[in-house]
Parts: C-alpha cells; sequence; structure tokens
C-alpha cells in the first residue's frame, strides 16, 4: 500500500520560512509526478507545485512564484520531495498535502481529480 509520510509543517511569523518534507518509495517517485496541494479553512484545496520523474516541475498558483520551490532527494529505497517555502504571508496558512500524479508527467492543471494517493497533511499556520 503506497504510503505518504510528510512533515516539516508548524507555526512561523510572516516572512519566515518552512520546508515542508514528502517522504515515499523511489519506485513511486521516480514512475509518478508529485504534487503539493493546500487548503485553507474555508476554501477547496488547491494545487501548489508539482515535481516529474525527471526533475521538472510545474507551478499551479500564482501567489506562491519566486517564494516557493519543489525538489527532490532520492536515498536508497526511499525518496523525498520537498517543498521550500519562503516569504510566507498569513494567506499561506493551510493543511499541506502531497499526492501521486496518475502518470511520470505533471499535469497542466493542478485539479485534484488528477492526483491520488494522498497524504495525511501537514499544518502550516503564518502567523505574529
Amino acid at each position: 500500500q503506497l504510503q505518504f509520510v510528510e512533515s516539516g509543517g508548524g507555526l512561523v511569523q510572516p516572512g519566515g520560512s518552512l520546508r515542508l518534507s514528502c517522504a515515499a518509495s523511489s519506485d513511486t517517485l521516480q514512475l509518478h509526478a508529485i504534487g503539493w496541494f493546500r487548503q485553507a479553512p474555508g476554501k477547496e484545496r488547491e494545487g501548489v507545485l508539482c515535481i516529474e520523474s525527471d526533475g521538472s516541475s510545474t507551478n499551479y498558483a500564482d501567489s506562491v512564484k519566486g517564494r516557493f520551490a519543489i525538489s527532490r532527494h532520492y536515498a536508497k529505497n526511499t525518496a523525498t520531495v520537498y517543498l521550500q517555502m519562503n516569504s510566507l504571508k498569513p494567506d499561506d496558512t493551510a493543511i499541506y498535502y502531497c499526492a501521486r500524479g496518475y502518470r511520470s508527467g505533471c499535469p497542466s492543471e493542478g485539479r485534484e481529480a488528477l492526483f491520488d494517493a494522498w497524504g495525511q497533511g501537514t499544518q502550516v499556520t503564518v502567523s505574529s
């Protein structure tokens, strides 16, 4: 059974940084694109960034351009996808999820239906 382990969330002041991690098997990252999504209170889940098996990425949220970056790291049997978040704003407060794409390439749209096998989510709160 596919399993993602997310970590790195927490409370940070505006302007601060956090790095989220999404760990999975190496096979998963080699065969599938991995996306980061977020869901703020009272809002729909939205796509943030996606990384493909070849390392290229797709940005789904204009609001994070220039502030967030996605990367991946392979170990022996596991791999981790990171979401580096800089210059955080209160509007970035949300539960952040990683999810597996159906294919190795990132979908052109960050829609939930184009991803499966979701992680449990990690809370990010940006507040002074």
